[in-house]
């Protein structure tokens, strides 16, 4: 079992910077892939972005890439999502997700196992 708690979320204006994290309680954060998705209102939740068990690979969406950065910390099961340049199309709940199965499918909601609750992005124009 994994449990996963985000923090970092807020309101910005467009522009501005944001730095979200997830906390993750498992022993084997160390071997485990994981993302950041989002869902805005009304919308499907949508891949952001995602790091390999050990930091190597990172993956971004289009929308974000150039803007965001993925990292983790296995010393301190954390991993952290720095969103520069906010645009209001950001505004989201972000979720943190884990996959212990490492597929490679990183993009898919589904391969995900673990979730954490969600941390409110609010972007104003």
């Amino acid at each position: 079992q994994v449990q996963l708690v985000e923090s970092g979320g807020g309101l910005v204006q467009a522009g501005g910077s944001l730095k979200l994290t997830c906390s993750a309680s498992a022993r084997t954060f160390s071997t485990t892939t994981m993302g950041w998705f989002r869902q805005a209102p009304g919308k499907e939740r949508e891949f952001v972005a995602a790091i390999s068990w050990n930091g190597g690979r990172t993956y971004y969406a289009d929308s974000v890439k150039g803007r965001f950065a993925i990292s983790r910390d296995n010393a301190k099961n954390t991993v952290a999502l720095l969103m520069n340049s906010l645009k209001p199309e950001d505004t989201a709940v972000y979720y943190c997700a884990a996959d212990p199965n490492r597929s490679r499918y990183y993009y898919l909601v589904e391969k995900y196992d673990y979730w954490g609750q969600g941390t409110q992005v609010t972007v104003s124009s």
